[in-house]
């Protein structure tokens, strides 16, 4: 072999040994390798979070009362959960022709004022329908508006504006609100914060009957079907002292899993088997629960008017097939039902000894009768124990047959809220 061949052969296994050799073993360059590029990662695909609504308040419709055309009402609702946005249920559910709102507003009362028809700074909107800023809403029909960004925060009163333009036969109300409302007698005040134009006060609710919030902290609501024991016949109006009231503060300490929001069905006067002040429970249970948002829990606290009221109910065993039906509808759409006993009425002026028999009689099928998912003893929490047909001085407003604030406390702490959805 050649010394030029030699020299070729010797620095071809040089450069192949260089080459085969790890990083470590090279000369030093003076430069440092590019490091391997980095894997790319998949994309995550996130599951949207569901936005829910719930619902934070009702009112029956109770009745009718003549319209009064221009005029503006302005409604004061004490909403039990808050949310980042609400919508509102307009209904002219009772009317007997057309109702055409001219506007609509929402917004939150003055902090502090509950006797008020201030708005708080900054915080009236407009609602609509569709994009449109009026409806018209049929007879016997409801109508919700569309999402109104407004953060509502619990436990607080809402300001919801109804300016009705014309005539439009008589207006849909809830008669016995407890709270004070306020009447522009004429023109469209809908979207005015400063509530100087309303110069006369309501003690009704006009066309308002319902309202629920987007993303609240709670899953889902508990709708309380009754008569003027739960509407808050007896209670310290502008102060929100009915027993779902208090419920309502109960279930605001629980964590946002176990918290529901509280509408209140209850209309003065209203009866299970009959018709009387606003429908028959019978009647009006797929309007006033099963329509409603998110219900996941029912209590039926109702009966009293048709043992006291005109013509008289005798028969308990009408009570509980009444019962079984609610609860039957309830089941079929998931909802739990709880019932309550109907409270001691004695001293008042109807009561008797026939009537009080009637009453223990229902009351026992309601306790014992497996009707129920579960049972709260209303008539145990309020009853005098020397005297058990009649409640306890205590809770008396004066009449015998309401109950006073703290009456009302009473029988919202005798809830079990494990009872509630299984909490």
């Amino acid at each position: 072999m050649t010394r030029a061949i030699m020299v070729r052969h010797t620095l071809a296994a040089l450069v192949t040994a260089l080459a085969l050799a790890p990083p470590s073993a090279r000369a030093d360059t003076g430069s440092t390798p590019a490091p391997p590029p980095a894997p790319v990662p998949s994309p995550v695909r996130e599951t949207p979070v569901p936005r829910v609504w719930t619902g934070t308040w009702e009112a029956a419709a109770s009745g009718t009362v003549p319209a009064r055309p221009g005029a503006t009402y302005r409604n004061v609702l004490h909403v039990s959960v808050g949310g980042s946005a609400l919508r509102v249920r307009l209904t002219n559910r009772l009317g007997t022709r057309p109702l055409r709102l001219g506007a609509v507003t929402v917004a939150l009362q003055e902090p502090g004022e509950p006797k008020s028809p201030d708005a708080a700074p900054g915080s009236m909107r407009t609602a609509t329908f569709a994009g449109a800023p009026t409806v018209t809403i049929p007879a016997g029909e409801d109508r919700v508006t569309d999402a109104v960004t407004l953060a509502v925060p619990a436990d607080t009163n809402l300001l919801v504006t109804v300016h009705t333009p014309g005539d439009s036969g008589p207006a849909t109300y809830h008669r016995t609100a407890k709270q004070t409302n306020f009447l522009a007698p004429s023109g469209d005040w809908a979207a005015a914060e400063d509530g100087d134009a309303y110069t006369k006060t309501l003690s009704s609710w006009y066309y308002v009957t319902g309202v629920d919030v987007l993303d609240a902290p709670a899953t889902g609501s508990v709708v309380a079907l009754g008569d003027s024991l739960t509407d808050g016949g007896g209670t310290t109006t502008d102060t929100n002292r009915r027993w779902p009231d208090r419920l309502a503060d109960r279930l605001a300490a629980l964590p946002p899993n176990r918290r529901l929001g509280v509408l209140n069905a209850g209309i003065s006067g209203n009866r299970v088997l009959l018709d009387g002040v606003g429908p028959r429970a019978l009647t009006r249970f797929d309007t006033d629960v099963l329509s409603r948002t998110g219900v996941r829990v029912l209590i039926v606290f109702e009966g009293i008017n048709d043992i006291n009221g005109t013509p008289e109910q005798t028969v308990p065993r009408a009570f509980v097939e009444a019962y079984k039906s609610l609860v039957a509808r309830a089941h079929a759409r998931g909802i739990r039902v709880i019932g309550a006993t109907i409270t001691p009425y004695g001293g008042h002026g109807r009561w008797s000894e026939a009537r009080e028999s009637v009453r223990r009689e229902v009351n026992s099928f309601i306790r014992t009768g497996g009707i129920f998912d579960a049972v709260v003893d209303f008539d145990a929490a309020v009853r005098d124990p020397a005297f058990p047909h009649r409640m306890r001085a205590a809770y008396d407003p004066g009449d015998h047959l309401h109950f006073n604030d703290a009456g009302m406390r009473a029988m919202a702490d005798r809830i079990n809220l494990a009872d509630l959805r299984g909490l």
